[in-house]
């Protein structure tokens, strides 16, 4: 028997033609449409009908798509998160919805810890001033003077944490599961409120998952809370943090500064504040790149998607 995947997840995309021997020998066609970043609803209702199942990435599986892929047997996402498939419908369906869970904490929790020594020892402003021939030596601190608070303390969230204590920092927690009690021995960690969290930290990580609770967590509100020294660093989900109540909090001295590498819109449009404004880095989400874990999010996916496949045909 035979089927066909749509493959749509841009890293899985660009080693495709390594793993077609794969595909081949569990016969499977698979349908490769250009992708920029994610494809939304329009663009996946071209392609969906007539396919067995999915490798996608973040692309956008409303209702409406789901219904239209009526051979869809299994979505297979390349990564963890899988809040732009409407997994309800799949239940209701009887799509399979597969992930790899823990798929990128190291080099996610490291693009954290590099943030936060690019603002605590001023290394990006540095730099641009001895490009323009500028011989300033900006002031900087030590990581063990600085507190950084963790939102979303799962797997990632864990390994920013242990990053963190064995520089020294002192670390607060906030999350919704109650963590291990060999865990606060190991890190230390304290957990706390999200306003005890905020109120103290000179850095706040944003480590959790994108679902109806943590959707523009960090608000106007949230960033009156914090420190007018402090630094938001995201690297979990753009609409974690509202963009525009960023901006706003950037423009007003509310908070000092902000590390991004994902947005509420992806690619960040051409005409976003945030690319001018000092005090800000940017990167187009790119905290997962990881040679090594790339490859092993590839025959993750793969084999889950096989699984559900064959499973189908019993």
């Amino acid at each position: 028997m035979g089927w066909k995947v749509l493959v749509t997840a841009p890293y899985m995309q660009s080693v495709i033609d390594r793993f077609r021997p794969v595909f081949a020998k569990h016969h499977i066609e698979i349908i490769v449409p250009p992708v920029e970043e994610r494809l939304n609803e329009k663009d996946l209702l071209q392609w969906i009908g007539d396919v067995d199942g999915v490798i996608c990435g973040d692309d956008q599986f409303t209702e409406n798509v789901l219904k239209a892929g009526c051979k869809l047997k299994v979505i297979s996402k390349w990564g963890t998160g899988t809040d732009s498939i409407d997994q309800a419908t799949c239940e209701k369906l009887g799509i399979a919805v597969r992930n790899t869970p823990n798929a990128f904490s190291e080099p996610v929790a490291d693009t954290v810890l590099g943030y936060i020594l690019c603002f605590t020892r001023n290394l990006p402003w540095m730099h641009q001033a001895m490009c323009k021939g500028i011989w300033r030596k900006i002031p900087g601190r030590s990581l063990r003077e600085c507190v950084l608070g963790v939102i979303g303390v799962g797997d990632v969230g864990k390994a920013v944490v242990r990053r963190a204590t064995a520089h020294s920092m002192r670390v607060f927690g906030n999350d919704l599961v109650e963590m291990p009690e060999v865990f606060l021995a190991e890190t230390g960690i304290e957990m706390v409120s999200k306003e005890e969290l905020l109120r103290q930290s000179d850095f706040v990580s944003l480590n959790c998952d994108l679902n109806p609770t943590s959707y523009h967590l960090m608000s106007d509100t949230r960033f009156a809370q914090m420190k007018s020294t402090a630094v938001v660093i995201n690297t979990a989900r753009g609409p974690v943090l509202d963009e525009a109540a960023l901006i706003r909090a950037l423009r007003n001295g509310i908070i000092a500064g902000a590390a991004l590498d994902v947005f509420e819109e992806e690619p960040l449009p051409e005409g976003s504040p945030l690319r001018t404004m000092d005090g800000v880095l940017l990167a187009p989400h790119n905290a997962n790149s990881s040679p090594e874990a790339w490859e092993r999010v590839h025959q993750n996916t793969i084999r889950n998607l096989v699984e559900i496949l064959e499973k189908s045909s019993r």
